[in-house]
């Protein structure tokens, strides 16, 4: 990846919008002069905190975004709701500007299509959002893996498994229809895969996936999706990455990658990233002369410490926000491009389709090939309420089939959700 390491102190900032002012707080307040980034508006359908937040910045704020869209500014940054990206990419895009996106980056495989398309034809900058990538653990294994000590990759494993208690999913979740409600168990696959793709620089061609049912788990929620699963991804080298998560009791947040003569991982423990600690292992007759067979240590990031440890998600919230200027400054399309955005992204799709099937293959296309891509194109195939409607037949969030909440959970989500001013269904 070519990286300007230092921001022009004499450039002109980049003008930024953020739509989402929840998730999007995070953009908000780190677009500053210490990237090369100016906030200028936010946007969002919710009055009361957007107007909170428009104070607090001091920019102009907008309830549509169409209006937003004619906002002076160069770029936008979307962290809405999870299955709205793609299409409020487009406008952007469409309007000429510049693009960074939360996950995912496209919600059926129709949309991840159009997405690649608009990119190409507007010319302007696409960034996949996924920050996991940028914590220092990966960023350390990414630099060591392009030495060449462990080798090629032949097997490798992302776990992103993020339980929270019942009332904390029903506060960020308001509404029967809320996206969080319904998301499939394999959809939300990056945080777990954009690592290992960034270190290795592989890409999935097909997947495998088995989705875990566990109603316990949920049984206090109004969730009608699967807890968590399994998929299994070949990689274009050949390789296998197994990517583990979602919401099952055990918070785990790791990657291990072996390769053809060594291995490597976070080391795990009891913390947010295990024990802090990077480990490289060899057997004896791998081991490279003059190194130890066994090493365990704590990673420092290779620039800009202070401020990529003052930001959230491991670090990863400062480098998404550095990692877009400087490709938009360069001209230079980001390592999460659009291709590789809407490939991980279509990595969770088709692991629906799988888990469906109960682990049948489904290949991954190349969506830098118009021929390959071609095929998806009318794919809207889609479990979302939203998207009812847009293919013949709509699946189910979960392997369970269409189930509903328990009356009781259902009554206790309503209560709580009537307590923080949402007035839905």
């Amino acid at each position: 990846m070519t990286r300007q390491t230092k921001t022009p102190r004499k450039a002109k900032a980049i003008r930024v919008g953020v739509i989402g002012v929840g998730r999007g707080q995070s953009f908000a307040a780190g677009a500053t002069e210490l990237v090369g980034m100016k906030l200028v508006a936010l946007c969002d359908t919710w009055e009361e905190r957007l107007k909170q937040a428009g104070k607090q910045y001091g920019v102009a704020t907008y309830t549509d975004y169409d209006k937003f869209l004619e906002h002076d500014m160069d770029a936008v940054v979307l962290a809405n709701y999870f299955h709205e990206h793609a299409p409020f990419a487009m406008k952007a895009l469409a309007a000429g500007k510049h693009v960074i996106s939360e996950t995912s980056a496209n919600a059926t495989l129709a949309e991840g299509v159009a997405l690649c398309r608009a990119v190409e034809k507007t010319g302007k900058i696409y960034m996949f959002a996924e920050n996991y990538p940028y914590t220092k653990f990966h960023l350390e294994m990414r630099r060591l893996y392009r030495t060449g000590e462990i080798g090629r990759v032949t097997y490798a494993e992302g776990e992103y498994n993020h339980p929270m208690s019942s009332a904390d999913r029903l506060a960020i979740s308001p509404g029967r229809n809320h996206w969080r409600n319904w998301i499939p168990s394999t959809y939300y696959c990056t945080h777990g895969l954009a690592p290992l793709m960034y270190i290795t620089d592989c890409r999935p061609v097909s997947v495998n996936a088995l989705s875990i049912a566990c109603p316990e788990v949920d049984a206090t929620t109004a969730r009608v999706a699967d807890p968590g699963s399994v998929i299994l991804c070949r990689m274009d080298n050949g390789a296998v990455f197994r990517i583990f998560g979602l919401l099952l009791p055990g918070h785990s947040n790791w990657t291990r990658i072996h390769g053809t003569t060594g291995a490597m991982e976070i080391v795990r423990g009891p913390g947010y990233f295990g024990t802090g600690q990077v480990r490289v292992w060899h057997d004896h007759w791998d081991c490279p002369a003059g190194t130890a067979t066994d090493r365990q240590y704590v990673p420092d990031w290779p620039e800009h410490a202070d401020l990529a440890n003052r930001a959230g998600h491991g670090g990863g919230d400062f480098w998404t926000n550095f990692e877009f200027a400087n490709a938009i400054r360069t001209g230079n399309p980001p390592y999460l491009d659009v291709y590789r955005g809407v490939a991980m992204s279509s990595v969770g799709i088709l692991a629906w389709k799988s888990a469906l099937e109960n682990g049948a293959p489904f290949a991954v296309p190349d969506f830098r090939k118009e021929n390959e891509r071609r095929k998806f194109e009318n794919d809207h195939w889609s479990p979302f309420p939203a998207h009812a409607g847009l293919a013949p037949h709509q699946p189910p969030p979960s392997i369970r089939g269409l189930v509903q909440p328990p009356a009781k959970a259902l009554a206790r989500a309503r209560a709580l959700w009537k307590r923080q001013g949402y007035q839905g269904e």
